[in-house]
């Protein structure tokens, strides 16, 4: 089955709709990407899963920050984009990538110190277990911070909140954060962290 022309530019990037999108997503999401690493308040001693990092804008803010960043993309193109965009930080170790998604991450039990989604919920196949899969790779007390796309939202925002719940994540704090820029649409962001 072939892919449709919007999952070609923005849900699996692949080709030259692929690079379309994944210029208009380092382009757009860029605020959101630096707000959210703000957000999860990075230390240097972190270790940060990016899922579906795109073309890597988020995960070079994070891995500015944090001791290890590793992006975990479905899309051989956008973990390309990640590594060219990241290639000092890919040398020097302190930034990994791989083949996954939020449901299959290929992480170890307890291996994050913060989980970071930008305006990709929406992409996942099943937020349910996409949702325990971000419990089962941080550590206790490990941070949890997503963004989306209000308008794009899977869910409404409480069901959202319920869900993130119902994965066995607390504390769970959820705001609208509005963008600067004249085509930047309105995020809907989340906080939350895995029990101690």
């Amino acid at each position: 089955m072939s892919q449709s022309i919007l999952d070609q530019a923005f849900g699996h990037p692949s080709g030259g709709l692929g690079r379309i999108g994944g210029a208009l997503m380092a382009r757009g999401n860029a605020a959101t990407e630096r707000h959210v690493v703000d957000v999860a308040a990075l230390a240097e001693t972190d270790i940060v899963l990016v899922l579906g990092p795109g073309p890597g804008v988020g995960l070079r803010a994070a891995a500015e920050r944090a001791r290890h960043t590793t992006g975990v993309d479905p899309s051989e193109d956008m973990l390309r984009a990640c590594v060219d965009r990241c290639r000092d930080l890919v040398h020097s170790g302190k930034v990994g990538v791989r083949d996954g998604s939020a449901e299959a991450t290929g992480a170890s039990d307890d291996a994050f110190d913060v989980v970071l989604s930008v305006n990709n919920v929406q992409l996942w196949d099943d937020i349910a277990a996409g949702l325990k899969e971000v419990h089962r790779v941080l550590r206790p007390g490990g941070r949890f911070v997503l963004s989306s796309h209000d308008k794009w939202l899977p869910l409404p925002r409480q069901e959202l909140v319920a869900e993130v719940t119902a994965a066995g994540l607390t504390d769970v704090q959820s705001w609208t954060w509005q963008p600067s820029g004249l085509l930047a649409s309105l995020a809907f962001q989340l906080r939350a962290a895995k029990p101690t």
